[in-house]
């Protein structure tokens, strides 16, 4: 009778828990392990399931690199204070053993790379290369000239090639781009889990609001600053809260880049203050999560006014990605 009531359960598409086991018999795992199904449903002890609507099939993701310029705007030294090509290597190979967890799990996932460099030197590019040889990714570079009639003239010419690549970046993703995108900057570090849990998390969110998102991989001290209301979401593996502000370091999806694309090239088109005031503009109206803790850190100054996220042992990650 338990074996038939088992199979007539799993026909129905509902879950048992056998609490005394501590397993699910329909599922054949315990309920330590992840009981989730990409792209089916998202099970989360004792909230129970969440039925996946939004579906993810592939993502996209853009790198903007400058393995030159040690702190844009700063006259201030990283952590660990290395030269900056080491920082965009680690992020890079961070961000690759990421994307091979993924992929590992989540085999049927369409996952495409795109590097956009800014005036790297030949030595530099050729680390880059090595690193990526055996993915599907590919290196463009930067092209000023096309920007210098949509960007206003700028103090210097380091803002001037921030804002173009930034531009660049989201061109690519509009002309390109199929479902989820990932803009990603090169300091920062990923955790191998990070693409994972921000997929998987995408699928349950965006489903229960009913509604694509945007998605943050970085806990920012700086956003506990002020007394601001947030709201806290059950991920698939860890809490996130809503936030109404990133830096360039985000994922959304195709039909919000389209939707918003006049506040993503405005951004562009002049630094504001903050720099990305027109993209925070969209956090009024959409939903932006952040996870707690982080997924991704910012390997920034340890003074810096975004601040390096809490409660992560920089030391060993940045060890873990030599």
């Amino acid at each position: 009778m338990k074996k038939f009531f088992i199979k007539i359960c799993k026909f129905l598409g509902f879950e048992i828990i056998d609490q005394n086991k501590f397993l699910s018999p329909t599922l054949n795992k315990e309920l330590n392990e992840d009981l989730s199904i990409i792209n089916k449903k998202s099970i989360v002890l004792p909230l129970g399931e969440v039925k996946i609507t939004r579906k993810v099939n592939s993502i996209l993701i853009i790198i903007r690199v400058n393995t030159e310029i040690e702190v844009w705007d700063q006259n201030k030294r990283r952590l660990f204070e290395q030269p900056k090509i080491e920082y965009s290597i680690r992020s890079i190979k961070s961000l690759i053993n990421s994307i091979n967890l993924c992929q590992n799990k989540y085999s049927d996932l369409k996952i495409k790379i795109i590097i956009l460099d800014d005036s790297s030197k030949d030595e530099n590019l050729n680390r880059i290369k090595e690193i990526i040889k055996d993915t599907n990714g590919e290196i463009i570079s930067l092209d000023k000239k096309k920007f210098e009639s949509k960007i206003k003239k700028q103090k210097t010419q380091e803002t001037f090639s921030n804002l173009a690549s930034l531009l660049q970046c989201f061109e690519i993703g509009k002309e390109i781009g199929e479902d989820l995108i990932f803009f990603v900057e090169d300091d920062y570090l990923h955790f191998e889990t990070m693409l994972e849990e921000m997929i998987a998390t995408y699928e349950r969110v965006s489903s229960q609001v009913g509604k694509d998102i945007f998605m943050c991989p970085t806990d920012y001290p700086y956003l506990y600053m002020n007394n601001e209301k947030t709201n806290i979401l059950i991920g698939d593996k860890r809490h996130w809260r809503t936030i109404n502000k990133t830096l360039c370091t985000f994922l959304t999806s195709k039909k919000l880049l389209d939707l918003y694309w006049e506040n993503f090239s405005k951004n562009c088109e002049d630094r504001h203050d903050p720099f990305e005031k027109y993209i925070n503009d969209i956090y009024k109206n959409e939903y932006c999560i952040s996870p707690l803790k982080s997924l991704s850190v910012h390997l920034t100054n340890v003074n810096s006014s975004y601040g390096l996220s809490p409660f992560i042992n920089y030391k060993k990650l940045w060890d873990q990605n030599k």
